[in-house]
Formats: structure tokens, sequence, C-alpha cells
């Protein structure tokens, strides 16, 4: 699952901190602790918590995406997790009107929140607004995906450079996914998607404080291992043979997951299991990289070392800006 390649968000000039109701978000890369962290700090805070991964929110996902158990989602109010099937299409601007709009009935009911993961566009969206069209169209987007699949990506790519230069130059060409959005945005609407980059929806009007997770990489690297192994000996393997007995694969955008993508290639005989271990692992790796990256570029986060900081600190500095 890639990270959208696109510049972080300011947001000093878009929010009025004085007046606007505090909303903490808690990010980082994959397996860096968020999720232990955030039960911990929404049970002090009185807070529910608001999930920002672009996969939790899918049903039947659950060992794959480190989804958080039953038993801990009945210690604290959660929200967007398991609101989807892998085959029923979601957007990131979908989520960000849905979660302001949860998160402003949440601060009217005098509930805390604190958004939680590792999604760095799901939380652009939240915060910022996406700067495109709402407009989609399923059999438009089908034929742009088969004109990738029949001409091939760079021709398709050049196409894109003689309708929307702009956003030809912000995509690599590998980023097929935006590509075809790009040219569907073009088709339904006769405007290419960078027309629409300095419109959009307004801003949140909450107060974000972010907090930043992390460890030092050989840390950080040896507990996606650790977790990976677990996710097996859990049953992630059965769990994708039961997304099969329902007929989706890696064609649906939700599948196209670390994770799960690697078991579908063992499932059906391309990689022995040896080669599908050491696939997920690496493709986590590079997976949390990507992640911090995005998230380092993000004006106003204050960064905790997990290796170093533990809950109270994080807690009473939480407190210290509520």
């Amino acid at each position: 699952m890639a990270v959208p390649q696109l510049l972080p968000f300011p947001l000093k000039n878009w929010i009025n901190v004085l007046s606007a109701d505090r909303v903490f978000f808690l990010i980082g890369p994959t397996a860096v602790g968020k999720t232990e962290l955030s039960l911990e700090l929404a049970s002090r805070f009185s807070a529910d918590i608001v999930s920002a991964d672009s996969r939790q929110i899918y049903r039947h996902m659950d060992i794959g995406t480190a989804k958080p158990t039953a038993e801990e989602r009945s210690r604290v109010p959660h929200h967007f997790i398991d609101i989807r099937d892998p085959d029923e299409p979601y957007s990131a601007g979908e989520f960000g009107r849905e979660a302001r709009q949860c998160i402003a009935d949440l601060l009217r009911r005098g509930r805390g929140v604190w958004v939680v993961g590792g999604s760095g566009f799901y939380i652009q969206a939240l915060v910022a607004g996406l700067f495109a069209p709402q407009v989609s169209d399923p059999q438009i987007k089908e034929k742009w995906r088969q004109a990738i699949r029949e001409q091939g990506r760079e021709a398709v790519y050049a196409y894109l450079q003689r309708v929307d230069p702009d956003t030809h130059a912000r995509l690599h060409v590998n980023d097929t996914q935006r590509i075809v959005r790009a040219l569907e945005v073009y088709e339904l609407s006769g405007r290419p998607i960078s027309h629409f980059r300095s419109g959009g929806e307004q801003p949140a009007d909450f107060a974000p404080l972010y907090i930043g997770l992390d460890r030092p990489r050989p840390s950080l690297y040896q507990r996606i291992e650790s977790r990976v192994d677990r996710m097996l000996e859990s049953g992630l393997l059965e769990e994708v043979r039961a997304l099969q007995k329902k007929g989706w694969d890696v064609r649906l955008n939700a599948l196209r997951t670390v994770g799960y993508e690697e078991v579908f290639s063992y499932l059906e005989g391309r990689i022995d299991y040896a080669r599908m271990v050491q696939l997920i692992k690496r493709n986590s790796r590079h997976y949390a990289k990507r992640q911090r990256t995005w998230f380092r570029k993000m004006p106003d986060v204050t960064w905790f070392d997990l290796e170093q900081s533990g809950i109270e600190e994080i807690a009473e500095f939480a407190r210290r800006h509520a």
C-alpha cells in the first residue's frame, strides 16, 4: 500500500487554534506501537478513537491490518473500523467528510478525540480537505485501467501529459491509481484535476495537536518482523483463504495491500512460503519508511522516541496542550 506522493499540507495558516476545539492526532509508522498507546491515552482523556487507517475500514481484514481486537475496542469506542466490505469503494475524500462530522458530533457531546493512524492521505483529507472535484464513474475508471493493461502505463502516462501537464509532472509513471483518477476527472469534468487544486473543501474547524511516535530503525524493523510472524501464527493465511472464497482478490484496491498481496501470490502458487514471508517483511519495512518520510515532512509534529519516552511523558504533553 503506497503512501500518496503529495506534498505535505500547510496547517498553521488555516486553523484558529485559539478558538477551535483540540483534537489529538497520534501518528507514526506501522508497528511503532500506536494502538497500545492510543488505548491508554483515550482512556485517560475520556476520549473516543477515530481510526485514520485506509485498510482497517474494511471488514474481513483483521489480522493483516493489525486491527484492534474486539476486546480492545470494547475498552474505548472506535470509529471507522469495519465500515465497508473490501469490494465497496471508499475514498479519502469520503473519509475526510465523514470523519469531520463524526468528530464534530463527539465534541458537541463533550467527548475527547484521538485520531490514530498511519495513512497520511486520510489525515490530509480530514484536516485540510481534498482539492479535487467529487466526481466518479466506475465505467470510465475501468476504461483507463483497461487502457493501461492493453497499451501500457507509459502510453497512458503520456496522454495525461497532453491533457494535464501539471498533474503529469507531479505523478510517477508507476502511480497508476492516481493517473487513472486524474484521467477520470478530466473526462467527467472537461478540466484537468490540477485545475481544482486551488479550491476544494474548507479545512477542519478544530485545532489538531500532532504527536508523532517513532523508534530507531533497527528496533522498528525488528518489531515489524515479529509482528509478521505473529500474524502468520494467528491465521493470516486462513483469513486470505476466506477472502478468496468470497471471490475477492488483488484486483480490489483494498487487497492491494502489504501482507495480502504476498499471501495471494503464495496461495495461487506463484511463490513459495519462505519467499512469501520474506516479501511481507521486506515490503512492510519499505511501507514504514514511506510513512516516516511523509510524517517527517508534516509541520507542527512533536516527536517521541518510544525507546526513550513512555506513556506518562506523552500524556503530560497532551494535557499541557489540551
